[in-house]
């Protein structure tokens, strides 16, 4: 599973979910029972995780939804051919 972001932002993570599960992408929420626990003061982010062979087509749907700002992860993305961006932290 690759982390394709990191935030403490319910909405945001909703947001991401209703465009996973709209174009078909498998994914998993996670630290979501740690983050209720935290009190929802927010100091555990909530991580939107995708299989490996998901990974280009989920950050390729966020970039084309606005969210490439909020892209993360441990590897780089790489170009995505016709939209001329690359995702942060990328070389």
């Amino acid at each position: 599973m690759h982390e394709l972001l990191r935030t403490s932002d319910p909405v945001l993570v909703s947001f991401v979910e209703a465009l996973l599960r709209e174009q078909g992408i498998d994914y998993h929420v996670a630290d979501v029972n740690t983050s209720a626990v935290e009190g929802s003061i927010a100091i555990f982010p909530r991580r939107v995780l995708v299989p490996a062979s998901a990974a280009d087509a989920a950050q390729a749907l966020l970039i084309d939804a606005g969210l490439a700002d909020e892209l993360t992860g441990t590897r780089s993305w790489p170009a995505v051919p016709g939209r001329g961006r690359l995702a942060p932290g990328s070389t």
